[in-house]
């Protein structure tokens, strides 16, 4: 009796173990139960914020990194980055661990301000530059009270950059879909042209073939002196996109600032 009690246990369990094999990737992130949307304005209806936490939860995994969006209406009197910043220490936001790695898009309502922000590797690969770059991409979305579409282009571009060196622009061209599909072409172009220009007849005519038929007559310059204006370049006062910061727990960060 004890042997057959013992079998179906044992068969049972790798009935489970098969189950939860074939369980797709995505069912297993749906329980995760952390949350990374934090929508105190209301700008996304419950379906938009489930769609938005799983996808903050499956580009959270492939770069360890948590991706959370928080809105307000109210910041408590706050400016917008200070309003982040103690929210970042308050929730000990962070993927490996309390104050860890943070890559967060923080909206104002009240202001109508937008303020981008990197902790920790987040920071490392989410500069300054890159999350002004990520900020422009948004900001059309914004202004049109596209909000969910603003918050995925933030999460699928900043998961996108976090895997490119942080010492590369990831807009370079080179990253562009239709560059890696005509360098193939153009580069076949030419090595068919080449060996076609390689295959024909060998040219016998060069300049010494003219030497006897033209008179070359010498010319010389004479360099007398060179005058230098110089003109004040005019300063340029307009915002760069804000910058990083450093919470009052300790925290840095990089940051990108702006209004839509």
């Amino acid at each position: 009796m004890k042997r057959k009690l013992s079998f179906s246990l044992i068969f049972s369990f790798i009935v489970l173990l098969f189950f939860f094999a074939l369980l797709p990737s995505g069912t297993l992130a749906a329980t995760d139960s952390k949350q990374r949307i934090y929508d105190y304005a209301n700008l996304l209806t419950e379906e938009e914020k489930s769609q938005l936490e799983k996808l903050a939860s499956e580009y959270g995994s492939e770069n360890e990194t948590d991706f959370v969006i928080l809105t307000t209406n109210d910041t408590e009197d706050k400016d917008i980055v200070p309003y982040m910043q103690d929210f970042y220490d308050a929730q000990a936001l962070g993927y490996d661990k309390p104050h860890g790695n943070t890559a967060i898009l923080t909206l104002d309502m009240k202001s109508r301000d937008v303020y981008l922000a990197g902790f920790y590797k987040a920071e490392e690969y989410l500069s300054d530059s890159r999350l002004n770059q990520i900020r422009n991409k948004i900001m059309p979305d914004l202004s049109n009270g596209n909000y969910y579409d603003a918050f995925t282009t933030f999460m699928e571009t900043s998961a996108y950059y976090m895997g490119i060196s942080p010492w590369i622009n990831p807009e370079l061209f080179v990253f562009k879909l239709w560059f890696q599909i005509l360098a193939p072409i153009a580069l076949a172009a030419i090595i068919v042209g080449l060996m076609a220009f390689n295959s024909g007849g060998r040219v016998t005519v060069n300049e010494r073939t003219y030497l006897n038929t033209a008179q070359v007559n010498r010319r010389k310059d004479r360099y007398i002196r060179t005058a230098v204006t110089k003109t004040r370049k005019p300063s340029n006062n307009k915002s760069s996109g804000g910058g990083g910061g450093r919470t009052g727990g300790g925290h840095s960060h990089s940051g990108s600032r702006g209004s839509f």
